[in-house]
């Protein structure tokens, strides 16, 4: 019920889009076939996920207006860990809701957020979301949330890592992103914050040791056994 209010609070602060509120509802879905708990899986891609973060020259964390109404100051939390910079990229974009969003943020300790210019464009890639600020246009590594699986292509193609937290693990942003975290961002943003500062002290090799010993699509496919199961 926390999640439903702060989603209904960040569209009555016009932070959220109407087509946000039906995405939250298809996630619910599948949180409440993965048992609403962050499983044994997931744990295992958040730890790659933040090793690649760790290793990255330049990360970046991408939001949304869903993504920043749930956790922003999870957000901020894991991008000041990993050294990473914050931009806002939407489909249903307006430069009202922008505002919005990276005021939000800085609201919530972020001292500088990206996405308000849009200085680049993503080849191969059609809506808004092509159109990005610095921070995306620069990054090794993009960390998406909510994603569109159009979107994890281009990134890919333009020779991004991406890693994805998507609560579907049949999904083409799960598929096509290097690293899934399928579990629900509301606990997946803050177990990442809180683990990060640990491995933060980790060599550069135990980095690359669990980034390499994670297999994406063997991750995916438990986690779709998993749900089967359910079903």
């Amino acid at each position: 019920m926390e999640v439903r209010h702060k989603l209904i609070e960040g569209f009555e602060k016009g932070l959220v889009a109407q087509a946000g509120l039906i995405a939250q509802g298809r996630g619910e879905a599948f949180d409440y076939l993965i048992g609403e708990k962050t499983t044994k899986e997931a744990r295992k891609a958040e730890e790659a996920a933040i090793a690649l973060l760790l290793s990255a020259k330049r990360p970046a964390i991408s939001v949304n207006g869903n993504a920043a109404a749930l956790c922003a100051r999870e957000i901020v939390k894991l991008a000041k860990k990993v050294n990473a910079k914050i931009e806002v990229n939407l489909f249903y974009r307006t430069a009202e809701r922008e505002k919005k969003i990276a005021s939000f943020l800085k609201k919530h300790g972020a001292k500088k957020v990206y996405g308000l210019e849009k200085k680049h464009k993503i080849k191969n890639l059609s809506s808004e979301r092509a159109n990005v600020d610095d921070a995306l246009w620069q990054a090794d590594v993009v960390l998406v949330m909510l994603e569109d699986g159009d979107r994890t292509e281009a990134l890919k193609k333009a020779g991004k890592k991406v890693i994805a937290i998507d609560l579907n693990p049949m999904s083409r942003t799960a598929q096509k992103a290097d690293i899934t975290i399928v579990d629900n961002l509301v606990r997946a943003i803050p177990e990442m914050a809180k683990n990060a500062g640990k491995l933060k002290k980790a060599s550069n090799g135990k980095l690359m040791t669990k980034i390499r010993s994670f297999n994406n699509k063997k991750n995916l496919h438990l986690m779709e056994k998993l749900i089967r199961k359910k079903l």
